[in-house]
């Protein structure tokens, strides 16, 4: 199965549960120990709250059964490249029986899309290890570890299709 029929479209409170479900279903599919895992699921689940800082889109098939999910915000100055406004890609998130399909794709263009609507320099992500690939493979470029204790050992940039101003650095 691929894409189609898939339909990507702004999430609402009412999709919380099927959210939670897709990242628990994902996160379980990382190469951690399962402790791990079951411990931090909690920091990765969506509130209502979150509804307030995050823009959020999912995916649905046909059935209105939801297969992904992705968020964003305005990045911290500090996650960006210096001189850049980004859109932080906070999560996106894809249940694993239906990788390797299109949705992620799918998923990361809704975020795009919010770079360029939004006037942001680009995007930047924090990745978990086993994704690498995947933001690789959608054209996004390593950063450096500045500082070990604040960054994400796995982050990842792609400016805007549409260059803004750069400040001088």
């Amino acid at each position: 199965m691929s894409a189609t029929g898939i339909r990507i479209r702004p999430a609402t409170a009412t999709d919380l549960d099927s959210i939670n479900l897709v990242i628990e279903a994902a996160v379980m599919t990382w190469v951690l120990p399962e402790r791990v895992k079951r411990l931090s699921l909690q920091v990765y689940r969506y509130t209502r709250e979150d509804f307030v800082h995050l823009n959020m889109v999912v995916a649905e098939n046909p059935r209105q059964q939801i297969l992904g999910a992705a968020a964003w915000e305005e990045a911290d100055a500090i996650d960006a490249p210096e001189g850049y406004r980004a859109l932080l890609l906070h999560g996106l998130y894809v249940e694993p029986s239906h990788h390797r399909q299109g949705i992620g794709r799918r998923l990361f263009n809704a975020a795009e899309a919010a770079v360029s609507e939004h006037g942001y320099d680009g995007m930047v992500v924090k990745a978990q290890q086993g994704a690498t690939a995947f933001f690789e493979s959608m054209g996004m470029c390593s950063l450096p570890v500045a500082d070990p204790l604040r960054h994400y050992a796995y982050r990842y940039w792609k400016p805007s299709r549409q260059p803004g101003p750069r400040v001088a650095t």
